[in-house]
């Protein structure tokens, strides 16, 4: 869907850059977490890895081990 050539779905940042959720590297601490894979996460997480794209150490503050306990 597009609104005076402005895309209206997906993933942007403040700037409304497109973010590509396919180009978004999972860091490990991800894989670890209880919400990897679950679809109701899918976009705060995207977000938070998409917002620390390039910095030197991934942080996520929402992280639950999979194995807590």
């Amino acid at each position: 869907m597009e609104h005076n050539n402005e895309k209206l779905h997906g993933y942007f940042r403040d700037d409304g850059t497109e973010i590509n959720p396919e180009l978004v590297p999972k860091p490990s601490l991800c894989v670890l977490c209880r919400k990897d894979d679950n679809p109701n996460e899918e976009i705060p997480c995207i977000l938070t890895r998409a917002d620390q794209m390039g910095e030197p150490e991934f942080i996520c503050y929402a992280f639950e081990p999979k194995n807590k306990k």
